[in-house]
This record gives C-alpha cells, structure tokens and sequence, in this order.
C-alpha cells in the first residue's frame, strides 16, 4: 500500500520551527495504513524537517541560536536573494525525517515532535508525507 498528502502551512518569522507532528498523524489516518513507513520531507530549499524535543521550549531556542552561529546572514554571499545562509542551514539540517508507523500512528519517544525548520519565513510552506505499509 502507498499513500501520499501535502501539509499546507505559513510560517510566521524569518527563524522558528513549525510542529507538525498532528498534521502528519492525520496524513497516517486518512491513509488507512496501520503498519510501515512514513517519509516527511520538505518540498523547499530553504527550510528543513526534523525530529527533536518538544517539552522545553529553549531547545528550539538554542537550535536556532548555534545554528546562526555556525551559518550566519554573511554579506559577501554571492546568491543575489541574501538568503544563501537558509540554504546552507537546510542541507545541513536535512529536508527529511523517517518513522515508523505502527497501529496507524507515527512511533515517536516520549517528547518527540516532527517540525519542519524555518530557515526564510514568513513564507507559505509544503512537506509531503509519503506512506508505505
């Protein structure tokens, strides 16, 4: 069985991560796959998906804060958008995450949600979610 979605979002701010974890689950649900593989990616080059904690609201502070850190807005970046730091920040960070799907839900730890990062925003977004039972 294959089943695939389109989550449809907009991002509010330049940097910020987007919890779409219950989008994702309602993909899993109207595919009415109970076991298998779920791929989520990002369908942008300038923001990624990812899995990471989501209890402590200063994990996603300090995510973004290294990240700038590691990769900041550079003026002598040739691409002529002034956005090439988003770029470098979404192949570093990845555009996809898989899961398992096990009695028709994604199987994540404790304190695990799936964000798509906003490296560019505000901006209208897309992640596909791609199913495989």
């Amino acid at each position: 069985m294959f089943y695939y979605s389109e989550v449809l979002f907009k991002s509010l701010k330049r940097t910020h991560w987007v919890d779409i974890t219950s989008d994702v689950q309602q993909s899993i649900q109207q595919s009415a796959i109970e076991n298998g593989l779920c791929t989520i990616s990002s369908l942008h080059t300038t923001g990624s998906v990812t899995l990471n904690e989501n209890a402590d609201p200063d994990v996603e502070a300090d995510f973004f804060k290294k990240l700038n850190e590691l990769i900041p807005q550079e003026k002598y970046f040739r691409h002529s958008e002034g956005n090439s730091d988003s770029h470098l920040k979404t192949s570093l960070v990845g555009l996809s995450v898989q899961l398992p799907v096990r009695n028709g839900h994604l199987v994540l730890g404790t304190w695990q949600s799936v964000y798509f990062c906003e490296f560019d925003g505000p901006r209208n977004r897309k992640v596909s979610v791609t199913i495989i039972g």
